[in-house]
């Protein structure tokens, strides 16, 4: 077969190749695997790389899922836009996709949901596809935390925190199950996040176009904001509170320890 393949309509097969730099995203996930399990060098440090390592990624196939979907429903834009290859540098903001969603997992304990690729809607002019680009990427979310959930369901980390005398102990390959159940806890966190219908946020985003021309004007105008709004109603102690109790429900509902979740957010940080 020819070099010259289109995948589909203009899109040469490179334009689905991984970067470069994602393949380096995913070897550290893997490194950092392997040291947390062997308790290589400063296993805090370990979890800390595996939980932030394994963090990005999952940014990463977030935006992507966004992007593949917009691909397949008419906008092939995104494709020489770089979106196919799962490049964070290449997200139309950076900081908000990468910087601002690492802040809040290290100071918050929250997988905050970042700003998402730039799709041209003008080339989809169906509602269903417009909503399924948006759900896509907290679809990626939910997959993620089932898929880390698995090992949880077979009691594999059972022994990982053992209580005895009202002292807690890591048990064998604890710190490793401290991390997946971290991760883990931070996708529930963010699958929440993504599906509540604020403006500008996927959730809100699946709404919009099934509301009224003049719905969608005032969307428009709040959607700059929803992220900052996210922030001033996740700073109220009472919603926290809330928000935090229902991702305990559904951590507990897939199989994750949640409690493990929050210890093993809380042992990463190793500066503390």
């Amino acid at each position: 077969m020819s070099s010259s393949f289109q995948v589909s309509r203009g899109a040469p097969r490179s334009a689905f190749l991984p970067s470069p730099i994602f393949v380096g995203i995913v070897a550290l996930v893997l490194v950092s695997g392997w040291m947390t399990w062997t308790g290589f060098g400063n296993i805090r440090v370990d979890v800390f790389l595996l939980v932030i390592s394994g963090w990005i990624l999952s940014l990463c196939l977030h935006e992507y899922a966004h992007a593949v979907i917009a691909y397949f429903s008419g906008d092939r834009g995104v494709a020489d836009r770089g979106y196919l290859r799962l490049n964070p540098l290449k997200y139309t903001h950076p900081v908000l996709s990468i910087v601002l969603p690492l802040i809040a997992v290290v100071l918050g304990g929250i997988g905050l949901p970042g700003g998402a690729v730039w799709v041209d809607h003008a080339h989809i002019r169906n509602k269903v596809k417009e909503s399924l680009i948006s759900a896509a990427g907290p679809g990626t979310n939910v997959l993620f935390a089932l898929l880390l959930a698995i090992p949880f369901w077979f009691g594999a980390a059972d022994d990982a925190l053992v209580i005895s005398g009202g002292t807690a102990a890591l048990g064998p390959h604890g710190e490793f199950w401290l991390g997946l159940a971290a991760l883990g806890f931070l996708q529930v966190t963010a699958s929440l996040l993504n599906f509540l219908p604020v403006p500008g946020l996927d959730g809100g985003n699946m709404l919009r176009p099934w509301l009224s021309p003049a719905y969608q004007r005032a969307y428009d105008l709040f959607a700059p904001y929803g992220f900052l709004l996210l922030f001033v109603l996740l700073w109220q102690s009472r919603i926290n509170v809330i928000f935090f109790d229902v991702v305990d429900w559904l951590c507990a509902l897939i199989g994750i320890p949640g409690d493990l979740g929050q210890v093993g957010l809380a042992f990463m940080r190793f500066w503390s």
